[in-house]
């Protein structure tokens, strides 16, 4: 099992390493802000806690799907990797919103399944996500297929405090981000439509005379 120590303070230090603007850093210094960040989350306040502790205190563990999206955002941030495209980021928002939406909802009474105990004996749920990772495999979205196949192993490996398929798999946060920009990229399609409908189309006979 990974202590729980070691998987807040690196949850810590990327989330604020994100949060930080940082885009006019150099990638050099970008690594020493996110090495500062980790050496911040360890610092012991009142009580002995680390600052990286309180955090986990508000937000529990992050999945390992979670903490996969939050270490690739950062080597793109550091200039490690390149950005994927949009239609490989709309395939992720929709598989982890559908997911949240199967999952939360069921788990806070709302309709008669439970959906929470399916991860327990996830034998079925296993196979789904085998299937969803062969897709994004054929797609050609590696971030995807690495997040699902590592999320997988890491249960089968038990190295998360929880016996539930479900808690390496998804938590609020990656539900809630998928959700929120599944519906701004929405939003802003329907802008752009709009925009597009409300142009003028030229004449065919403008500038002939």
């Amino acid at each position: 099992m990974i202590p729980v120590g070691m998987q807040s303070c690196l949850s810590f230090a990327l989330l604020v390493f994100l949060l930080l603007p940082s885009t006019r850093l150099s990638p050099r210094y970008r690594g020493l802000l996110l090495v500062g960040a980790l050496l911040v989350g360890l610092v012991p306040l009142p009580g002995g806690l680390p600052l990286a502790g309180y955090l986990r205190g508000l937000t529990d563990e992050l999945s390992i799907t979670a903490m996969l999206w939050l270490l690739a955002a950062a080597a793109l941030r550091l200039g490690w990797t390149r950005g994927s495209s949009a239609a490989a980021a709309w395939q992720l928002w929709s598989i982890f919103a559908v997911l949240g939406v199967v999952l939360y909802p069921a788990s806070m009474g709302v309709g008669m399944l439970d959906t929470y105990s399916w991860g327990y004996s996830p034998r079925s749920l296993i196979l789904l996500i085998g299937a969803l990772t062969l897709a994004l495999l054929l797609l050609g979205n590696w971030l995807g297929v690495l997040m699902l196949t590592l999320a997988t192993l890491a249960f089968s490996l038990d190295i998360k405090a929880s016996d539930n398929y479900w808690d390496y798999l998804i938590d609020p946060f990656v539900a809630l981000y998928a959700i929120a920009m599944l519906l701004a990229s929405a939003a802003g399609a329907l802008r752009r439509w709009r925009r597009g409908a409300l142009t003028p189309v030229p004449q065919l006979d403008e500038g002939l005379d």
